[in-house]
């Protein structure tokens, strides 16, 4: 019986990963085992981040949703209560974006969530 060593699919298996690690630093983008573990994580990192930057984004609007608000006289916990009384269905996107580019926009918003 003839002896099988897998020549072929491990050539392209290893080719698959150094394509993916082109463009690292060093030993990371030439060999093998470097570039299997670093590209590994590094999906490892974008899998996760793209989770992390909603929550980094959400945070954000909400800092200038509050600063916008404490430049009105009023604090952000009570804005976005007074927005629900009213209810005013705006997501803190758009908030965040009429704070930031429309603050005659915002400032009416302000007056609607005190009364």
């Amino acid at each position: 019986m003839s002896r099988v060593k897998h020549a072929v699919a491990t050539k392209g298996r290893h080719k698959k990963f150094l394509k993916l690690a082109k463009g690292q630093f060093l030993g990371r983008s030439k060999h093998y085992v470097q570039a299997r573990e670093s590209v590994e994580k590094g999906m490892y990192y974008s899998y996760r981040d793209r989770k992390v930057k909603k929550r980094d984004f959400r945070s954000l609007w909400i800092t200038r949703i509050g600063a916008a608000c404490r430049g009105n006289g009023l604090s952000y916990s009570k804005f976005i209560s007074g927005l629900k009384k009213q209810k005013i269905a705006l997501d803190r996107k758009i908030l965040a974006d009429l704070a930031v580019n429309d603050r005659k926009a915002f400032s009416r918003l302000v007056e609607l969530a005190k009364a």
